[in-house]
């Protein structure tokens, strides 16, 4: 027996077993199977190969294969088109007759797959490979005397194929076979057939469509079966572009009146369906309604909209019989539909006789005891909103309604679209005032302010969520005040208490809005003051992980000034945070904290960051936090602090002024300097002065000997590195090396004192030091420690300097 081979491995051509070895039947399926599955790789690794050892034996096997086989088939025959292995010639070469050799299999569901395969493949196919490898064919399969499969499957072809060739070939030899497959005995063919005639239509044109689909359409209407004529019903209303308007006068029109007639009476079955298309419907045949007509068709979805709902509005009647469960399913379903329709009733009446004609039923609808149909109205009542223009005052109170509609996908379904609701509700009409916006929307606060609770305390927490987003608009609606003491700190306990991370940052976000376009300064001090306190400074390490949360929304909404101002510090200050997770996140936020610096403005605050990312450097003993610290100090190193050139001219001027003013006074001085020493070395006496000369060299000689020494003594060991043995990474007595990443390069630092001398008599001693762009990371800010250490050396360096000399 042959290995069995899995289902997701790559199998080679020589798998498929013939029909007279001895092995058992579901090894060869699986394998076939394996071998299908696995066909779309094989074409894109080695196509010839494929198509000339592969295919033949999947032809081979599938007319004995078993029905996974089959639809593995299906599927993989048509990923090899859409992955275009092949040219469509090439495909059409060797995948086309398989494909139509198993279209009728005994199996319904691996009929249909293949006639999916088929239908994808004619739209790729050339105009006369259609005609002369499908229509061909298909004459025959159409033929009374085939299977009802076969009729079926004919008649779905019918209406891709007369998309695909010309249209006098499909007045020729397609429209024959539609107007006898239209007649055909059976009534699932004759619906099928009907349903693509929208597409046989549209394939033909408007002048053979009036003169051989629209008789064929108006038999159907009438045809003994109910699916037949609801099939004929919605070909005629979605073909109504297709038609003229004595078409639609003379023939639609009455049938349509038929339909809407009879749907009550004698064919319920239609109802549904009618309710779903009457809004396109009477929009379709708007002008040639009579005023009359006009009138019957508005109350005629008038009854469709409270169908069902008799007993509900008192309206009961001893002759009514009880309602089947079928039956109420069928009303929901109708009710659903006309709140769906309820947009293009608008249009069909006029919004400006929207009060008048349609309120009540909108009112009706927005209050129905099932919530299919409030989640209907509550996703359409933006488009409502917006039909009605200056006019959507006269809906308020049915927001109010839906905001506090006791099923939370109703509130979902309005939520998605309510800022731009609020944004037509206060400024649609007349009320444009800052002061009259809350006027124009009587409880919309305690309904906002409930909907947000509802959200809160259900498992529901993406709807929660969401609604928290689109909060974010409620300072162009609500006066200040309000939002303040409403929303605002409720979003900040959000933040404190709710368990939901994704729940908790749209809070956050949202109450950055809220402090955004608030002006009060009071206000704003005390919501800042509780952000850093109860958020940055709590005793939870989750809240002051929000508070980073908080402070990068911050970033993103004010200005750069305003978070320096207040929350530059207490951001730096999580550097200690006694938990990793905080102190991870902080480094991850420094990037975008340092952006947010000006200079010489914020020159203070550079050297703070500065001095946390040393301590970081040094102090910090978790790995993982160290290994984002050095990623982190690598990106600050390469980033550009932005300049403010105002402030910049503002220092040059003064400095330029007080250098000035210094120069001044030095000048003067000079000049009474040089009068008194004029005056003096007339009365000096010459061998006195030849003296004195004498000892005042070899003074200055001295003194320039100390210069040199101190210079040399600043340049082998710069004040930055006096206090380098204070950092924890030690090597040994004699030297020292820092290979921090983004500080600067690798350097070793030698204390002997040979190592000194030697540097003293180069030229200079900085060849070990770091660039310079790494010296600006960490300036001068610790030069105040080291000092006294830098005294002693000079000390030291004199002393050695006058034992040499």
């Amino acid at each position: 027996m042959k290995p069995f081979v899995r289902q997701h491995a790559a199998p080679s051509a020589n798998v498929f077993m013939k029909p007279g070895e001895q092995d058992t039947l579901s090894g060869q399926d699986i394998q076939g199977t394996s071998v299908v599955a696995n066909l779309p790789v094989l074409m894109r690794q080695n196509p010839a190969e494929t198509l000339r050892r592969v295919l033949p034996k999947i032809r081979e096997v599938l007319h004995v294969a078993g029905v996974e086989m089959q639809l593995t088939a299906a599927v993989s025959f048509l990923t090899v088109l859409q992955e275009e292995s092949v040219s469509i010639h090439t495909y059409s070469h060797s995948f086309l007759h398989i494909i139509l050799q198993n279209l009728e299999h005994r199996d319904a569901g691996v009929s249909n797959a293949w006639l999916e395969t088929l239908l994808a493949v004619i739209e790729a196919l050339p105009k006369e490979t259609v005609r002369h490898e499908i229509l061909n064919p298909l004459v025959s399969k159409a033929q009374l005397s085939q299977t009802l499969q076969s009729r079926l499957v004919s008649c779905k072809i019918m209406g891709k194929v007369a998309n695909k060739i010309e249209a006098h070939i499909v007045k020729r030899e397609v429209l024959p076979l539609v107007k006898a497959l239209c007649q055909d005995v059976e009534y699932e063919v004759r619906t099928c057939m009907c349903r693509q005639l929208e597409h046989v239509a549209r394939g033909i044109g408007t002048e053979l469509t009036k003169t051989m689909v629209l008789p064929e359409l108006v038999e159907l209407a009438r045809d003994e079966g109910s699916s037949v004529r609801l099939a004929a019903f919605e070909t005629l209303v979605n073909l109504l572009d297709m038609f003229d308007a004595d078409d639609r006068s003379q023939t639609v029109l009455p049938l349509v009146k038929s339909f809407c007639e009879k749907s009550f009476k004698t064919d319920e079955s239609i109802l549904v369906s009618l309710s779903f298309h009457l809004g396109k419907l009477c929009n379709g045949l708007y002008g040639i309604f009579t005023p009359e007509q006009h009138l019957r068709f508005l109350e005629f979805y008038k009854k469709l909209s409270t169908l069902g709902l008799q007993q509900e509005n008192g309206h009961n009647d001893n002759q009514l019989h009880l309602q089947t469960l079928e039956q109420e399913k069928k009303y929901i379903s109708v009710r659903k539909n006309c709140a769906y329709n309820f947009p293009a009733m608008i249009v069909f009446v006029d919004p400006k006789n929207f009060h008048l004609e349609l309120y009540s039923i909108f009112f009706c609808l927005c209050h129905d005891p099932e919530v299919p149909v409030r989640y209907t109205m509550a996703i359409s009542f933006f488009e409502v909103a917006k039909l009605l223009n200056s006019d959507v005052y006269t809906i308020h109170k049915e927001l109010v309604t839906l905001l506090q509609d006791e099923s939370l996908e109703v509130l979902d379904a309005l939520v998605g679209h309510l800022p731009e609701i609020l944004e037509l509700m206060t400024n649609g009409g007349e009320n444009n005032g800052s002061e009259s916006k809350l006027l124009s929307i009587p409880d919309l606060i305690p309904a906002l302010t409930t909907a947000e609770q509802r959200a809160a305390t259900s498992l529901k927490w993406r709807t929660h969520e969401k609604l928290l987003q689109k909060y974010a608009c409620l300072p162009h609606i609500i006066p200040s005040d309000q939002i303040y003491y409403r929303f605002l700190h409720r979003m900040l306990t959000i933040i404190l208490t709710n368990n939901v991370l994704p729940v908790q940052k749209a809070a956050a976000r949202t109450l950055c809005v809220y402090l955004r376009y608030n002006r009060k300064q009071e206000q704003r001090h005390e919501v800042i003051q509780k952000l850093i306190e109860q958020l940055g400074q709590g005793k939870s390490y989750w809240n002051r992980l929000r508070f980073l949360d908080t402070c990068e929304f911050i970033m993103e909404l004010f200005s750069k000034s305003f978070f320096c101002k207040y929350f530059f510090l207490p951001v730096l200050e999580l550097t200690h945070d006694p938990v990793a997770n905080v102190r991870m996140k902080l480094c991850c936020l420094l990037p975008k904290v340092k952006s947010t610096l000006k200079i010489p403005t914020d020159k203070h605050l550079l050297q703070q960051l500065e001095l946390c990312i040393r301590k970081l450097l040094c102090q910090e003993k978790d790995k993982d936090v160290l290994t984002i610290v050095k990623r982190t100090v690598l990106e600050l190193d390469r980033m550009e602090i932005s300049v403010d050139a105002e402030q910049l001219e503002k220092e040059k001027q003064k400095n330029e002024g007080r250098s000035t003013n210094i120069n001044d006074k030095i000048f003067e001085k000079k000049r009474r300097d040089s009068k008194t020493s004029s005056v003096l070395s007339k009365s000096v006496n010459l061998s006195i002065s030849g003296s004195s000369s004498g000892t005042l060299a070899g003074k200055e000689e001295k003194k320039s000997k100390l210069v040199r020494s101190q210079s040399f003594s600043t340049q082998v060991l710069h004040p930055k590195y006096s206090n380098i043995d204070k950092c924890p990474n030690k090597s040994s007595a004699t030297g020292y090396t820092s290979s921090v990443p983004g500080i600067g390069k690798s350097c070793m630092l030698s204390f002997s004192d040979d190592s000194f001398r030697t540097h003293s008599v180069g030229n200079s001693g900085n060849a070990a030091f770091p660039s310079s762009s790494s010296r600006n990371l960490f300036n001068s800010a610790d030069q105040k420690n080291n000092g006294n250490k830098e005294s002693q050396s000079r000390k030291m360096s004199i002393k050695n300097r006058k034992s040499n000399s």
